[in-house]
């Protein structure tokens, strides 16, 4: 007899996650999202000058065929392609996964409410799914909110409208300096009506940095010797100004970042989020070419400043007509959302590492108050940051979903995965 499989979230990692369950078991899936498949924060707000910030041959939904994304796009592996279109792709993968597996997938278009132990999914709209597993894919945090007050304060720069309704002609002031502030300058700029300048300020003022429009192939530096985050810092430094482009140490270090995170003791994983996080996310999750050139001019016409200080002091926020938080993910449980929380609340998940992510054992299942695993409840995407370290990027998030339905379908027990 078939299981029931309850996937919370439709974006990315629920479409990839369903697709697996879909392809790879005999589960029935309900996926529970109140909004499209395949949009979520990263694809569902995009504008046609949000580009990917992989190339197109990163990007397939596929495990078992890397191409798969750069065939549908009709495109080559090393083009940086429009957030949109990628949002597009996951709900044309997912809708072809249902099509070749009729029956087996059931959209309900709602938000989850809670979640208990016995696999029940109540919904915001009255209604209850009941399944054997149940698989969180919410996405990460939400962004930490800032010590501002402001009579225009916007916590969500995606809300619909908010950033068409601000005025050209006074100054934006964003706080943060990385993709997100990006994007929301890009947009803010888009149709050249604004005549005020957009500030981005950040602790340390730092901007992603840029894809070459060329790959280089990726090396891996040799860490054998290194037995602190010391080591790994000062061969990965070596590493990089030995070799032609330091991109290529960077993309080479990815499939090795999660045993290097999980190796690190707790105290050096704290020094790396405190001193080195924020200069390592500017290397390894870069721009695309044409995005940082369109940022380049910005700059250079004065429309876009970039300056370092601390937010919660900036001088003459009176000026500004709307302060935007563009930060990143908070921390938990402050920036959980209402479905996590009430995990969390309930005993059901605890927060994981540094206040990252939520708990998990080996094989992705939550981990509640007491150290218990729940053997029903999973995780996938941003959330298992802490106990993870690369889990927010496409190949990983693929990666996963195929692991997940491995285990899932192979019943691990508690004690091997523990």
């Amino acid at each position: 007899m078939a299981r029931a499989v309850v996937v919370v979230g439709g974006g990315c990692s629920g479409v990839l996650v369903a697709r697996e369950l879909l392809r790879c078991s005999d589960d029935d899936v309900v996926l529970v999202e109140p909004g499209v498949p395949g949009g979520g924060v990263a694809y569902g707000t995009a504008q046609p000058w949000h580009l990917l910030n992989s190339r197109a041959g990163a990007m397939s939904a596929d495990p078992d065929d890397p191409d798969h994304f750069v065939r549908w796009a009709g495109t080559t592996p090393a083009a940086f392609r429009p957030r949109e279109e990628y949002g597009r792709y996951l709900r044309d993968v997912l809708d072809e996964a249902a099509r070749e597996h009729p029956g087996r997938l059931q959209l309900r278009r709602a938000r989850a409410a809670a979640i208990t132990p016995d696999g029940t999914v109540a919904l915001d709209d009255g209604s209850a799914v009941t399944a054997d597993h149940v698989v969180l894919a919410t996405g990460g945090p939400a962004s930490a909110r800032q010590a501002i007050v402001h009579p225009h304060y916007v916590n969500d720069p995606w809300r619909p409208g908010v950033l068409e309704a601000l005025p050209a002609d006074r100054p934006v002031l964003l706080i943060g300096t990385g993709l997100t502030a990006v994007d929301v300058a890009l947009t803010l700029a888009a149709d050249g009506t604004r005549t005020a300048p957009i500030v981005a300020v950040s602790r340390r003022g730092l901007l992603p940095l840029t894809h070459t429009t060329t790959a280089a192939p990726p090396a891996v530096p040799s860490l054998d010797d290194c037995a602190t985050l010391r080591d790994v810092v000062r061969a990965v430094r070596h590493a990089a100004g030995e070799a032609g482009d330091w991109r290529a140490i960077v993309d080479g270090l990815r499939p090795y970042l999660d045993e290097l995170w999980t190796a690190l003791t707790p105290g050096e994983q704290d020094a790396f989020l405190r001193h080195l996080a924020r200069p390592w996310e500017c290397h390894r999750h870069r721009m695309a070419p044409p995005v940082a050139a369109r940022v380049a001019e910005l700059r250079a016409d004065g429309r876009l400043e970039i300056r370092a200080g601390g937010v919660a002091a900036w001088p003459g926020l009176a000026d500004y007509a709307a302060v935007i938080n563009c930060a990143g993910p908070g921390r938990l449980p402050g920036a959980a959302g209402p479905l996590v929380g009430g995990l969390l609340a309930a005993g059901l998940a605890r927060v994981g590492p540094h206040g990252l992510g939520l708990d998990i054992d080996p094989a992705g299942r939550l981990i509640g108050a007491g150290g218990q695993v729940q053997e029903r409840l999973w995780l996938i995407g941003p959330l298992r940051r802490g106990a993870r370290w690369e889990t927010t990027a496409v190949p990983e998030i693929r990666a996963q979903a195929r692991r997940l339905v491995t285990d899932l379908s192979a019943g691990v027990p508690v004690a091997a995965a523990a």
